[in-house]
């Protein structure tokens, strides 16, 4: 099994440096090394303060591990997702582009497979249908409704840096507008330009 100490290991800056795994699939890892490594990535979050997820190839380790950190830590070995729905738009960021923001397509809802779990993990960030009897409650709802979506993106995206994807490869640029052909016909525009009011 392979070791290592967080210590010696940080978000590498795919802005200034290279990272040779960033876009690479990773490896299987058994469980135990994937706890190994996971309890180094939550280490590494808990130390910098600034994330909420991170993959092992964003410190440059080929692993396929990662771990996420919104409602409660929660680590994913090998992680497969087994269904996803509810296509969404999403403004997202990453510790390995720094200070960069990409519009994405990401789901509400998806179901993975862990290696060390064997039932699947569902995320949803869908509205509960729990009642509220005021304010405080409604707020409370949405926050939570808040966190599991953010929860949910945030799976997809370090399992997507487990694949060997980035955010920059999941940007939704907007289609360009595409001028379509003037139904008038050329030569009664060409005479209306001519005529000066």
């Amino acid at each position: 099994m392979r070791r290592f100490s967080y210590h010696q290991h940080e978000v590498i800056n795919c802005f200034k440096e290279n990272n040779p795994v960033i876009n690479k699939k990773l490896r299987k890892v058994s469980v135990d090394e994937g706890l190994h490594i996971a309890k180094d990535l939550l280490n590494i979050l808990a130390e910098r303060k600034d994330g909420i997820g991170l993959a092992a190839n964003q410190v440059g380790i080929d692993a396929n591990v990662a771990v996420v950190n919104v409602r409660e830590p929660l680590i994913l070995i090998n992680p497969v997702i087994t269904e996803q729905w509810d296509e969404i738009e999403y403004y997202e960021g990453c510790l390995s582009f720094p200070k960069k923001g990409i519009h994405t397509k990401r789901y509400r809802n998806v179901i993975i497979q862990t290696e060390q779990e064997e039932s699947g993990w569902y995320f949803s960030g869908v509205e509960t249908t729990q009642d509220v009897k005021g304010n405080w409650e409604q707020k409370g709802k949405d926050e939570d409704q808040e966190l599991r979506l953010l929860e949910t993106i945030c799976v997809q995206h370090e399992i997507d840096h487990l694949n060997g994807m980035t955010i920059m490869d999941r940007e939704n640029k907007p289609k360009p507008i595409v001028r379509k052909k003037s139904l008038i016909p050329t030569k009664i525009l060409n005479t209306k330009k001519q005529n000066h009011y």
